[in-house]
């Protein structure tokens, strides 16, 4: 069975932002692995967008965390953008939530609202 994740990365000057969609999870996290860590070794700042991860294990946490220590250890950046409440949820439980720099305005407090008034 295939692993149920997407994985799009955009890559700029001095970041790269990839884009991640589905399951994030033991059988996944190694396709993010690999997307991620040639470009911390180039020094970027790596932007995880996050918006449609719908499931975050442990696994995937482990796998965030060490991501983060391979961009510090290369002089790059780890930003989470748009984390789900269930990731948040989990980022809550272990108490690694303060570890995580966020993208301005898309920080793990932020919800989403209600649509505009029309």
């Amino acid at each position: 069975m295939r692993p149920a994740l997407h994985v799009d990365v955009t890559t700029h000057p001095r970041q790269a932002v990839v884009t991640v969609s589905g399951e994030l999870d033991t059988d996944t996290s190694p396709l993010l692995t690999q997307a991620a860590d040639a470009l911390v070794r180039h020094g970027r700042t790596l932007v995880l967008d996050l918006a449609a991860v719908t499931f975050i294990d442990a696994a995937a946490l482990n796998m965030l965390l060490a991501l983060r220590h391979r961009a510090r250890s290369h002089g790059a950046a780890l930003q989470l953008r748009a984390v789900p409440a269930q990731a948040r949820h989990v980022l809550d439980l272990t108490g690694t939530r303060h570890l995580f720099t966020y993208c301005p305005g898309t920080g793990p407090a932020v919800e989403a609202g209600p649509p505009p008034a029309s």
